[in-house]
Parts: C-alpha cells; structure tokens; sequence
C-alpha cells in the first residue's frame, strides 16, 4: 500500500470514527435536540437508541484490527443509516444545509472503505 493511500485512509477513517461516535452518542443520549429532529423525520424516539448503539459498534468494528467480514458489514450500515438519513430529510422538506453531515458521512464512509489497507479486506482466495 502507498503511503499516499494510508494517509488517505486513516484521515477519512478517523473523522468517520469521530462523526459516527458523537452522533452514536448524542443519539444513545436522547438529547432534545435530536429527538426534535427525528421526530419530526416522522420516527419514533425509541430509534435513536437503535441507531447509536451500532453506530458505536460499528466504529469499534473498523477501528479494531482484523476481522474483514465485521468491517464490510460496518461500512455497509453506516452507508445505509446516512443514505437513509439523506433520503428523510429530502422527503421532510428539510433545509440543505441538514443534508451537509449525512453527506459528509457517506463521502467519509466511501473513501474510507476504498482506500482500506489488504488486511482489513475480505480474502477472495
């Protein structure tokens, strides 16, 4: 791997970690401000405990060393919970600029899983 390709990897992937880990938490935490939104995303409250305690686990999962299959299914949740939040806001009618971090999430998720190191890939051999 070239170095170019490390430093890419492991800047997208600790932002990632760090905007999945304080919305996990703000989620885990129900702070008022995030249970407005979601509700008014037309979601019940109860998900917001759902959603951080495995965007928690997914971070841990592609941080830690190993394990290419458990990596795979992080990226593709979070790639899934942020298309799916794109997707509930654009139908809410919700201000563009409320679309900037799911956004950035997704670009973060997509460099991060392109750029990974071998190790952390699935083996088709």
């Amino acid at each position: 791997m070239k170095k170019r390709d490390k430093i890419i990897y492991w800047i997208a992937t600790v932002w990632l970690a760090l905007g999945m880990t304080s919305t996990g938490i703000v989620q885990l935490i129900k702070m008022d401000e995030e249970v407005t939104m979601i509700t008014q995303l037309g979601y019940p409250s109860h998900i917001l405990t759902v959603l951080g305690f495995w965007k928690v686990l997914g971070v841990i999962a592609i941080l830690i060393p190993r394990f290419p299959l458990l990596k795979e299914w992080a990226y593709a949740g979070f790639f899934f919970n942020m298309t799916g939040a794109v997707f509930s806001h654009v139908v809410a009618g919700s201000d563009p600029i409320d679309l900037f971090g799911p956004i950035l999430l997704i670009v973060l998720t997509v460099v991060s899983w392109y750029f990974r190191p071998a190790d952390r890939k699935i083996s088709l051999a």
